[in-house]
């Protein structure tokens, strides 16, 4: 795995932990943050071990083109001195050593574009942390804003969509519908209400009168008349 799908595996699974919970957005930026700081940190030690190894590399090959060089001297000198036997050993040791070479300069630019990779994606990777924490302090409290506003909403909802409001509303209607109903009983029946003293003082003296007019027309001389 790369380094950045490294810090896209982390910045997608914590901000998708970010707005899943939203307990604290400022302690949650601060702990991306550090982990993006963390794998800055590994990147940096893979970069520094690169150039180890092709630093290492470099001398190897130099080392083997100084036994190259070495070699071929003595091959020089043994030719000089009529010596075949040793002039061939001295080139066969010479050729070995030329192989080596090659072999570490195909390592060696290997190596280097290892580390020049390395290294851009290391200077690309300081950009997006400074990026990052200039933005720390804006995202939380954009995050904190969010927060709020979504629990408002959702207590607003609550009250007006089935919660408080809608019951008391529903509530004050029927009430009302038995206001309703209580009236149109009273119209209809006429029944007065047992709890209205005038309305029975009324009653007391509708009776005393009818009592009055019935002993006036039962009295000697009281009657209807012919």
């Amino acid at each position: 795995m790369g380094i950045f799908d490294r810090m896209a595996d982390i910045a997608k699974a914590n901000m998708n932990d970010l707005l899943d919970h939203m307990e604290d957005p400022e302690k949650m930026l601060k702990n991306m943050i550090i982990e993006m700081e963390e794998a800055l940190t590994k990147a940096t030690s893979s970069l520094a071990k690169a150039m180890a190894n092709e630093e290492h590399l470099r001398k190897q090959r130099q080392n083997a083109q100084e036994q190259a060089e070495q070699w071929e001297a003595k091959a020089a000198l043994a030719l000089q001195a009529s010596q075949n036997d040793l002039v061939k050993e001295a080139l066969t040791k010479k050729m070995a050593f030329d192989s080596q070479g090659k072999h570490y300069d195909e390592m060696l630019a290997q190596a280097s574009q290892t580390t020049q990779t390395l290294r851009s994606q290391l200077d690309a990777l300081k950009a997006k942390v400074d990026e990052a924490r200039m933005k720390q302090s804006t995202l939380a409290a954009r995050a904190q804003a969010a927060k709020t506003q979504k629990e408002f909403a959702t207590a607003l909802d609550s009250a007006t969509g089935d919660g408080a409001f809608a019951k008391f509303e529903k509530m004050e209607q029927k009430v009302e519908g038995l206001e309703a109903e209580a009236r149109a009983f009273s119209e209809i029946s006429g029944a007065v209400p047992q709890d209205d003293p005038f309305a029975a003082l009324e009653k007391d003296r509708q009776l005393e009168e009818e009592l009055a007019k019935l002993r006036a027309k039962m009295s000697p001389g009281g009657g209807t008349g012919a």
